[in-house]
This record gives structure tokens, C-alpha cells and sequence, in this order.
């Protein structure tokens, strides 16, 4: 085995949130269920990881029961599932100690945050030496308000005109991660693999 799929915190914490309402892609559980059926199928590791925040009382604590995948995802036996306090998968788990057992040198990085967690990962794994597959439409982001903006609902941070959206945020980190970091793939690309 040389590659392994990693899926970073596509988790119900985030549907609790009310920013879940402007998600960049609502299809993300579709678009990684592709990606996951074609790892399997090709016998590649999959490695699933939530992100925990513990004694926050956030959707993120794991005492809110949120810090799980959103269904139908699931992992099947014998596929690792890490939890991690960090934003990259590495910092806080044995996910590098998992895939140098499995002899792994090549990671697809898909799920939420486009800009945080999954762009996090992919340039800390390109760093250590792994070949990496940023598949951006299998990724999902949420508009940022803008540093100095007050405290406000979604729609006070939809309104002001600082807010970044979501698309300059995804354009923003395949800027930064293309030909330095990872490769960019699409999900449709990597299913027909």
C-alpha cells in the first residue's frame, strides 16, 4: 500500500454551527463517499480524523456528542480513525507513525476546512516528504469575517463587504498549495482512477 485517502473532519460539530448554512460545498459528504468508495476499491488505507476541542462546550467538545462523522460516512474495520486537538492531522495523533507502518508515501487530502485544516496537513505532509493530491472540490470552507468586524449573526457576517468569501478562499489556497505543496485533483478525476 503507498497511498491512503485522508479525510479531516468531516464531522457533525460543524453541522451545529450556523455558519454551516453558507458551506462552500453542501455536497461534501457525496463528494468524499466517491473518494472513499475509490480508495477501498483500489485497496488504499483510509484514514479518518475529527477534530476535537475537549472542555470547550463548542459542538467541538466531545462531551457534546458531536465530534463524529456525518452519516452515511463510516469507517469500516481495521481503518484508523484519529482525533486530533491540532489544526494538521500530524501534530497530535500517530497518523505519520500509521503511514510509514503501512508503507505509505502518497496522501489524498480531502474534507473541512479547505483553508485550515486540509490546507494545514497537505503543506505539513509535503514537508515530511509525502506525495499529495489536494482534491478541492472534495473540501469545505465557510466565509471568514473580517479580523476588526464586531461579533454578529450569519448574516451580519454574509453583509459586510470585508467578509472573504468562499470562493476567494478556495481560489486562495490552490494558489498557495499548487506546485509548492500538492497536486490539485478533482473528484472526479480521482473515481475514475
Amino acid at each position: 500500500m503507498t497511498s491512503a485517502l485522508i479525510v479531516l473532519d468531516v464531522q457533525e460539530s460543524f453541522r451545529q454551527r450556523p455558519l454551516w448554512a453558507a458551506v462552500s460545498n453542501p455536497a461534501i459528504v457525496e463528494r468524499v463517499a466517491a473518494l472513499v468508495a475509490a480508495a477501498r476499491s483500489r485497496g488504499d488505507l483510509v484514514v479518518w480524523v475529527l477534530h476535537a476541542e475537549p472542555g470547550t462546550g463548542t459542538p467541538f467538545d466531545p462531551g457534546s456528542g458531536h465530534v463524529r462523522l456525518i452519516g452515511p460516512l463510516a469507517a469500516e474495520p481495521g481503518e484508523p480513525v484519529l482525533t486530533k486537538t491540532s489544526r494538521n492531522a500530524f501534530t497530535t495523533t500517530n497518523l505519520q507513525q500509521l503511514l510509514t507502518a503501512a508503507g505509505v508515501r502518497h496522501l489524498v487530502v480531502t474534507g473541512i476546512q479547505t483553508e485550515q485544516c486540509c490546507e494545514t496537513t497537505a503543506r505539513l505532509a509535503a514537508d515530511y516528504g509525502y506525495d499529495v493530491t489536494f482534491v478541492t472540490d472534495a473540501t469545505a470552507t465557510f466565509p471568514i469575517a473580517h479580523r476588526d468586524a464586531p461579533p454578529g449573526d450569519l448574516a451580519t457576517v454574509l453583509g459586510d463587504p470585508r467578509t472573504l468569501g468562499v470562493d476567494a478562499i478556495v481560489e486562495r489556497t490552490e494558489y498557495a498549495l499548487a506546485g509548492r505543496f500538492a497536486r490539485i485533483a478533482s473528484t472526479a478525476e480521482l473515481v475514475a482512477n
